[in-house]
């Protein structure tokens, strides 16, 4: 089926207890809404609706699936129900809390909490290349934090970058959107075809994804870093295999940011998993060291000046 635009459910639709009041965002996987609770609090609920595989029309509330796409709409929908049953156990303050899922009009529903702030993304195009290294180092401390928990739960987001880090208004970072954590640690089940973002995306999101682990999030995590500093995507990772382009952020902002932070940018974008920080907490304690600005040598004094040329042998 060709690429399609759904339409999202009218505002004022029920679902379950919850009001939609309207649509935040629709992407090629789902449509996410803004709905209230019984109690009036806003929370965000995220509807599964793959549009390679499933069209509904204006003002209908029921998706249509041909005969030869049930099977991979009805894995998929197995996929983001047992999705929303593993992150309804997360409870971290770095992750967006899954309140509810639930099934109904022939899809399935994830109901989380609704944030107030902006995305990274938003951030980073107001203060394109103009983002200090307190920053970036604060704020992706933070999130690595929410990342860490989710890695311990046997889980891989697949789909970090700067659209999908929430900055609350005192800029907390959230992640957000696991619609590409179909993939567990410990899961050899088949996959929906791969929901990932160039530029963010490691290699191993490509080809059979038999490599995909945690260094994968950290690529993103790298991806993320050095978009903040170019206020842009990095080359995609299948053209780097190609013929890699990208400047090393070594390179590109020597003397602008600290040396380390920049080591650790380019280590997070290692084309070879092998040579990246292999767990979040290898990432994690690099990012927390303290800055050491250089010190500059001290210079000697006229006396040992002196001294160190009567010391030279006369030749």
């Amino acid at each position: 089926m060709a690429q399609q635009a759904n339409h999202a459910l009218p505002n004022g639709t029920q679902l379950e207890e919850y009001t939609i009041e309207r649509q935040l965002s629709l992407g090629g996987f789902s449509i996410v809404y803004l709905a209230a609770d019984p109690t009036g609090k806003q929370v965000a609920i995220k509807e599964y609706l793959p549009n390679s595989l499933a069209l509904r029309g204006k003002g209908e509330i029921k998706p249509v699936i041909t005969g030869e796409h049930q099977g991979a709409f009805r894995y998929g929908m197995k996929c983001f129900f047992e999705e929303g049953r593993a992150l309804a156990k997360l409870s971290h303050p770095n992750v967006i809390r899954v309140l509810n899922f639930f099934r109904a009009n022939d899809t399935v529903y994830m109901v989380m909490e609704y944030e107030h702030g902006r995305t990274l993304q938003e951030f980073i195009q107001k203060h394109q290349g103009h983002i200090s290294e307190r920053f970036i180092r604060g704020v992706f401390t933070r999130l690595l934090n929410g990342l860490r928990e989710v890695h311990s739960n046997k889980l891989l987001h697949l789909d970090l970058k700067p659209s999908n880090i929430y900055l609350r208004s005192d800029n907390t970072p959230v992640l957000l959107d696991f619609g590409a954590a179909r993939q567990t640690l410990m899961s050899d089940q088949p996959m929906l075809k791969p929901m990932y973002t160039p530029g963010f995306a490691s290699p191993e999101h490509y080809g059979t994804r038999k490599d995909l682990g945690p260094w994968s999030d950290i690529y993103s995590v790298g991806a993320s870093m050095y978009a903040c500093l170019a206020g842009s995507a990095p080359q995609a990772a299948d053209e780097r295999l190609k013929k890699d382009t990208l400047v090393p952020a070594m390179m590109r902002w020597d003397g602008q940011y600290s040396d380390r932070l920049l080591e650790i940018i380019d280590w997070c974008l290692n084309l070879n998993h092998l040579y990246r920080p292999q767990s979040v907490f290898a990432l994690q304690k690099a990012l927390v060291e303290a800055i050491a600005p250089p010190q500059p040598k001290p210079q000697p004094s006229w006396f040992n000046r002196v001294v160190d040329t009567l010391k030279k042998p006369i030749l």
